[in-house]
């Protein structure tokens, strides 16, 4: 099936614009809603040519502490040769628009919307625009957690049209991830799926669980219970949640809702450090 994903283009709204809007910030949730996504709020970034930014989450004390969460948009010429800045880091790249050209190691390859890049801690890439029209994409970052008997899982590339979506059980096929990363895989300690609604379906209960979420909405419309409030959410919205913030949904249509979420899992619950009592 052909997928459609919504992207930020920037610009300013108009000065007769209304300045009450659906954004908040709460202790447990975050709405950033799609008119946010203006000029005045992205960044330039050191290593990069082109090509600007909204960073969208990063690590807060108290709040979501694990990953960050860029849309990047790539002008025709623009990218970089030496992307990722800091050591340990590992990332996915969803490609919402376009073609850009990527180098992983020795392999060169052109992506296009859809496509689905892991980037292992270490890995040699560069990725540039050659093309006549801006490319745009998702890139999520995370410091890679070390385990006892485990290595870094591999670099690999694939994308939306390949991989199936899993449909939960007992929903008739209206709630189902696309699981990019092997669930059992223990390598991997973040997992960055979509997740996909068809009208009528919904999460039946507020799910409270240790993991982090980023949540972007690719398409579509939803209300989305976060802690203790019912919000409209739709394409082009990102919400951002902490460890064990309530959350529901119900997608009423007319078409699919879609959302990249962003989540980590698979490694034990740190007694040091941040969040830790342990000395």
């Amino acid at each position: 099936m052909s997928q459609t994903y919504y992207v930020p283009t920037g610009g300013l709204p108009a000065q007769s614009d209304l300045m009450t809007g659906r954004a908040v910030f709460t202790d447990a949730y975050c709405v950033i809603p799609k008119g946010c996504f203006s000029d005045i709020v992205t960044s330039f970034l050191p290593g990069w040519t082109g090509t600007r930014a909204w960073i969208i989450a990063r690590p807060l004390t108290g709040f979501a502490e694990t990953f960050s969460h860029y849309v990047m948009e790539v002008s025709p010429g623009g990218g970089s040769d030496a992307p990722e800045p800091e050591a340990g880091a590992e990332g996915v790249l969803f490609v919402t628009e376009g073609r850009l050209w990527l180098r992983l190691g020795t392999e060169e390859l052109e992506i296009g919307a859809g496509a689905y890049v892991y980037l292992p801690p270490g890995t040699d890439w560069r990725i540039l625009n050659r093309y006549s029209a801006p490319g745009r994409f998702h890139w999520i970052r995370k410091i890679w957690e070390p385990a006892q008997g485990v290595e870094p899982p591999p670099a690999f590339i694939t994308s939306d049209y390949e991989t199936p979506i899993s449909w939960m059980p007992g929903t008739a096929n209206r709630w189902g991830t696309t699981r990019f990363a092997d669930p059992d895989d223990l390598r991997h300690d973040m997992h960055v799926n979509i997740v996909t609604f068809e009208p009528g379906g919904v999460i039946p209960f507020e799910e409270t669980h240790v993991m982090e979420h980023g949540l972007y909405v690719l398409e579509g419309k939803a209300v989305y219970k976060l802690n203790r409030d019912w919000v409209e959410v739709e394409a082009g919205d990102y919400m951002w949640l902490r460890a064990y913030c309530p959350q529901a949904c119900y997608a009423g249509g007319p078409g699919r809702f879609r959302y990249l979420l962003y989540k980590d899992v698979n490694r034990h619950a740190k007694l040091r450090g941040p969040g830790g009592f342990a000395r």
